[in-house]
C-alpha cells in the first residue's frame, strides 16, 4: 500500500472515531443525568429502594432506545443527504463535464492556487478519477466511506447503559442515609470524566467543556430532587 493509500486509510480511520467517540460521550452525558436527575427525584419523593430501582431501570432502558433509535434516525437522514449530493454530482458530470471542470479549477483558485496551477492540478485529477476529484474538493464527501449510523447506534445506547448504571449503583447499594450524597459525588466525578473525554472529542478547552458539563448535570439532579420533595411532602 502507497504513502496516498495509508493517509487515505488513516483519514477515514479517524472519522470514524470521532463519529463513535461523539455519540458515546452524548450517551455516557445522557445517561448519567437523566438517570441521576430520576432516581435522585425520587429519592426525594420516596425512601423505597425497590421504587428507586425500578424507576432507575426503566429510564435506563427507556432512555438507551431512545438514544439509539434518535442517534440512527439522524445519521441515516444525514447519509441520504450524503448520498443525494453524490447522486446529483455525477449527474452533472455526465452532462456538463467541461462546467464542472471549470468548476473545479475555480474551487483550487480560491484555495489559494494559480490559474495554471488549479488548471492543471484540476485536470490531472479529472483524468485519474473524475468523480473522487468532485466529491472531494466540492461537497467534502468519500463515497467509500459515507457516515455509518450503526456506529453511533451502537455507541450512544452503550454509552447511555454506561452511563445511567452509576447513578442506580450509588442510589441502590448505600444505606438510606448516604445514598443520596453518594449519588451526587458518583455523579459529580462522572461528570468530570465525561467533560474532559468531551473536550478532547472537540478540540475545546477542558477547563470550559467541564464545568459547563457538571454545572448542567449538577443543576438537572437539584431541581429534580427539589421536586421529588415538594411532591413527596404533598403526598404525606
Amino acid at each position: 500500500m502507497d504513502s496516498n493509500h495509508k493517509q487515505i486509510s488513516y483519514i477515514e480511520l479517524h472519522k470514524i472515531k470521532l463519529n463513535w467517540l461523539r455519540a458515546a460521550v452524548l450517551g455516557a452525558n445522557d445517561g448519567l443525568v437523566s438517570v441521576s436527575s430520576v432516581v435522585v427525584g425520587i429519592a426525594g419523593a420516596s425512601n423505597s429502594r425497590s421504587f428507586i430501582l425500578t424507576a432507575g431501570m426503566a429510564t435506563l432502558i427507556a432512555g438507551a432506545l431512545s438514544m439509539a433509535v434518535g442517534e440512527y434516525v439522524s445519521v441515516s437522514s444525514q447519509r441520504d443527504t450524503e448520498k443525494a449530493l453524490l447522486k446529483k454530482e455525477r449527474f452533472k458530470l455526465y452532462n456538463s463535464p467541461q462546467e464542472e471542470l471549470e468548476e473545479l479549477i475555480l474551487l483550487y483558485k480560491k484555495k489559494g492556487l494559480s490559474p495554471i496551477t488549479a488548471r492543471r492540478v484540476a485536470e490531472e485529477l479529472t483524468t485519474h478519477d473524475v468523480f473522487n476529484a468532485h466529491f472531494d474538493a466540492e461537497l467534502g464527501i468519500d463515497p467509500n466511506n459515507l457516515t455509518n449510523p450503526w456506529h453511533a447506534v451502537y455507541a450512544s445506547a452503550l454509552a447511555f447503559v454506561f452511563g445511567g448504571i452509576i447513578p442506580i449503583l450509588a442510589m441502590t447499594i448505600p444505606t438510606e442515609s448516604i445514598r443520596i450524597p453518594v449519588t451526587f459525588i458518583a455523579a459529580l466525578l462522572t461528570l468530570i470524566i465525561i467533560g474532559i473525554l468531551s473536550a478532547r472529542v472537540g478540540g475545546a478547552n477542558k477547563l470550559t467543556a467541564t464545568v459547563r458539563v457538571v454545572i448542567g448535570g449538577i443543576l438537572a439532579m437539584i431541581i429534580t430532587f427539589g421536586i421529588g420533595k415538594i411532591f413527596g411532602v404533598i403526598g404525606t
